[in-house]
């Protein structure tokens, strides 16, 4: 028996990821996109092998499995702008009535897919009452199909969605299990949000965004919450609005705390991203995100 050496894993350039970026956030044009990663890769066979290591696999999506005992979790909705907001809500097996921290998870823009539902999943074990919601509800909820998601995404009303946020601040101030003091973090799309939802939910005591858009300069004055921003430092696009954003929040006297982590790419804490995932960053980043929510959020009202 013949036995066939292992195939190689193709070299991902940072142009290809640039690429990538291009295509997931401004262009939504997937042949385009094919069109020139198969220029770069030199055919159109490694171009095909690229391409999905450049996106998310969410076969890996399960660090905390589905049914780890150490928690429990349940489908549940809520009234929203345009029907209804519906989500994953995790939270400690033994939690008692009155006594989480309640954090609400926002996706990134393709919606809400295993891998921010396993990101809710972690909360849930580190002691907070989690809610990972799917912002696409209204529209008929997250398709399996990422493309479509993303352009479902891009059809949203930001308003309409603004809205369906705060929601969903309130709803986990309110509920049982919850003490009353609700963070946000979200990541991509959702760190945008979470910009947005600072300035507008008064009741949000934190705010932590990975690789977020961030708001408009004069948004930072309306922010009552703590604010942590996680931010890579290849990720030309979005830290061109770094220094207006700081400048704004320093100027509001916000309490916030910025982080840049060299030499890794937008969405480096997404496992499910081989090309663009960085375990050391998304650890130091996690580390930092619970211990804030730990700290913020942690004392009852």
């Amino acid at each position: 028996m013949t036995e066939r050496p292992a195939t190689a894993r193709p070299k991902i350039t940072q142009e290809m990821i640039r690429l990538y970026d291009e295509y997931t956030h401004l262009t939504l044009d997937r042949r385009g996109f094919m069109e020139k990663l198969t220029r770069i890769a030199g055919s159109t066979a490694a171009a095909a092998t690229i391409a999905p290591l450049l996106a998310a696999n969410s076969a890996h999506a399960a660090i905390v499995a589905a049914d780890d005992d150490r928690i429990v979790t349940e489908r549940v909705s809520l009234p929203a702008d345009g029907g209804t907001l519906s989500g994953l809500l995790a939270h400690p097996k033994e939690a008692t009535g009155g006594h989480l921290p309640a954090v609400l998870v926002i996706h990134e823009n393709r919606g809400l897919n295993p891998h921010i539902e396993d990101v809710s999943r972690r909360l849930a074990v580190e002691g907070f009452l989690a809610l990972g919601a799917d912002f696409l509800s209204p529209a008929g909820g997250t398709p399996a199909d990422e493309d479509r998601a993303r352009e479902m995404i891009g059809a949203l009303d930001p308003a309409a969605t603004l809205t369906n946020a705060i929601a969903a601040v309130t709803y986990l101030k309110g509920h049982a299990l919850s003490n009353g003091r609700v963070g946000a973090v979200g990541f991509c799309w959702g760190g945008g949000l979470v910009n947005r939802l600072a300035a507008a939910a008064p009741d949000l005591r934190a705010a932590v965004a990975y690789y977020g858009m961030q708001p408009p300069a004069e948004a930072a004055a309306q922010i009552k919450a703590r604010v942590m921003l996680h931010y890579a430092g290849l990720d030309e696009r979005i830290n061109a609005g770094i220094p207006a954003y700081e400048a704004a929040l320093a100027a509001a006297g916000v309490d916030h705390q910025i982080f840049v982590y060299d030499g890794v790419n937008h969405a480096f804490n997404n496992d499910t991203s081989a090309a663009r995932y960085d375990k050391a960053a998304a650890d130091l980043a996690w580390s930092r995100t619970i211990a804030f929510l730990k700290e913020t959020l942690a004392t009852a009202t």
